[in-house]
């Protein structure tokens, strides 16, 4: 049934697909031990649900395979030029179309019923970065590629710009040979690009001086020694991935819903800042975006615009925020004012 499950993944529009059994080897530890070194920061929920990401049957029982897929988001290559602009704010590349989790686990549901219908039965359930579920170990095991230094999944054919996806089942599939390997070699550019120096060293992420972290699932106040390093980037960052040689080998996507939408490709700090909370919410629809709220949207934009040039548009902008209601806004709007002086 191998051939028909990539086959069918194909048609869906996935790059890849991969099946393991639920033994994760030396995953679940490694978890552990960056857990209690608390590189996870305010992430509580991935201490909460640890058993659940080592044991996948303890989230689904009856659980005995686990479906692994791939699919690229890649869209274009304005990324550097994009950060070399300190007027324009630098969005991750995989948050400038449609929210990747709706789509995806759409796809999966088909490929689990087509799964359904053709085994005559069975039980599935898909997962797109939304549970307790050890993603890139999975995929790893699955042969989609081999967890690198910057702690991103890398396929030799492929790079690492695409998203993942898995499905749980209790049909006893065939499973497909595992990544074994990690081909970085020597290669350590991952690791000596990061602008807040995250890594505390190969395979090793402190995620509480990831800008990712920082600017998407940290909901406080950003260290202001950490402020001045995170440049133009206001939600995520790609840095570790555009220095990769492996990713020469990233092919565009061609999925409609992952092509920019409403120009944050392309935006100005500043354009950004000054929408209001209606804007946001309408132009982050369906976006992932807008999971950070409007208070940490202007959060981030604020530290971009304190790290940009010092503009009579971004004082002004930043002036018009003196007194926005939220404290937090506040504080990183003075700082940003400050730098600027400075």
């Amino acid at each position: 049934m191998l051939e028909d499950l990539r086959r069918w993944a194909q048609e869906l529009g996935f790059q890849q697909l991969g099946v393991t059994d639920i033994a994760l080897g030396e995953h679940p530890a490694y978890l552990q031990k960056w857990l209690d070194a608390g590189y996870h920061g305010s992430m509580d929920y991935m201490a909460r649900h640890a058993d659940m990401r080592a044991q996948p049957a303890q989230l689904v029982p009856e659980t005995c395979r686990v479906i692994s897929v791939r699919m690229d988001y890649l869209v274009d290559d304005s990324a550097a030029a994009v950060l070399a602009s300190s007027e324009t704010a630098y969005i991750s590349r995989y948050a400038l179309g449609r929210d990747y989790h709706k789509l995806v686990r759409k796809r999966l549901a088909q490929l689990a019923r087509r799964i359904e219908e053709e085994a005559g039965g069975g039980r599935f359930r898909a997962f797109v970065d939304s549970a307790p579920v050890l993603e890139r170990a999975i995929a790893e095991q699955s042969g989609l590629g081999w967890i690198a230094k910057n702690t991103m999944l890398i396929n030799s054919e492929a790079g690492s710009w695409f998203f993942l996806g898995e499905i749980y089942t209790d049909l006893p599939l065939t499973t497909t040979a595992s990544q074994d390997t990690k081909h970085c070699g020597t290669c350590t550019r991952c690791l000596e690009i990061c602008p807040t120096n995250a890594f505390v060293g190969p395979f090793q992420l402190d995620a509480r001086r990831c800008i990712s972290y920082l600017t998407i699932e940290h909901r406080g106040s950003i260290d202001p020694q950490l402020r001045p390093l995170m440049g133009n980037r206001v939600f995520g960052c790609d840095d570790c991935q555009l220095v990769c040689p492996w990713n020469k080998f990233a092919q565009p996507s061609g999925e409609p819903d992952f092509q920019p939408r409403h120009g944050l490709d392309d935006s100005s700090l500043v354009e950004l800042f000054l929408w209001d909370e209606d804007t946001f919410l309408r132009n982050t629809e369906g976006s992932a975006i807008r999971r950070i709220g409007y208070e940490c949207w202007l959060r981030n934009l604020a530290v971009g615009l304190g790290n940009g040039p010092c503009s009579a548009e971004a004082i002004a902008a930043l002036k018009s925020r003196l007194v926005y209601p939220s404290e937090l806004v506040r504080e990183h709007v003075q700082w940003a004012l400050d730098n600027l002086a400075s």
